[in-house]
């Protein structure tokens, strides 16, 4: 059974229709077995977030449609299932502050996957080719819930927001007074640390792939910059 498919599983034995029992509910169905968990909980974060999204945004146009799906990468026959999840947390009373502390606590000091959903939310936001200022309070909220502050969320802003004018080497995490060796060193090692490997081996079902094919999109547009500039 793929990870989408056990949605079925988790939502029809939780207590009640609320996405903390959701949350307890995957806890307990996948004890023993923390690679699944892993798997599972980031697709729980990822939908119940993005309904939270669109919920605070108050508007879902076909091209954010569209991106949640590519995002996704949903099978025909689980679809169902990833629309009974979204359905929940849409309609579910409780906030989506109260949704990300939660999301925070499957993955406690786990920056790096909390960054992969932030590029997920993200990712769907864009896609109608303008950032709503209520997505955007939501985006921003939400990061700083993770605990993902300063430089850190700047970067994740100009990989998705950057026109073009932005500063490359915040998106590469790279100074500007380091040398031509070290600035090829790193740029190497940012694209062998988000290989899609490297996400599902922390935890991001195969079918997020788009995350990080979206990341590494960023990264080789910011290091072309550098290497123009550098003439390297």
């Amino acid at each position: 059974m793929t990870v989408l498919g056990r949605f079925g599983e988790i939502i029809s034995t939780a207590a009640t229709g609320a996405f903390s029992a959701v949350i307890e509910r995957l806890r307990m169905v996948f004890e023993g077995d923390s690679e699944t968990r892993r798997q599972v909980a980031f697709s729980v974060a990822m939908i119940g977030m993005s309904a939270k999204m669109a919920k605070a945004d108050g508007v879902v146009t076909p091209d954010e449609v569209e991106a949640f799906r590519d995002i996704f990468a949903i099978p025909e026959k689980e679809a169902q299932n990833v629309s009974r999840l979204y359905n929940l947390a849409k309609q579910d009373v409780a906030g989506f502050d109260s949704y990300a502390r939660q999301v925070r606590g499957l993955f406690p000091g786990e920056t790096q996957i909390l960054v992969d959903v932030m590029d997920g939310l993200f990712h769907i936001a864009k896609a109608d080719g303008l950032m709503h200022e209520k997505e955007q309070e939501f985006l921003d909220i939400v990061a700083a819930i993770f605990g993902i502050t300063g430089r850190d969320y700047a970067r994740i802003k100009a990989r998705h927001l950057d026109s073009g004018e932005g500063d490359p080497y915040l998106i590469l995490d790279l100074d500007r007074s380091m040398d031509d060796e070290a600035l090829k060193a790193g740029y190497r090692q940012l694209v062998k640390e988000n290989h899609p490997d490297m996400l599902i081996a922390r935890g991001v079902p195969a079918e997020f792939v788009t995350i990080a094919n979206d990341r590494l999109a960023a990264i080789n547009k910011a290091w072309e910059q550098v290497r123009l500039e550098r003439g390297l």
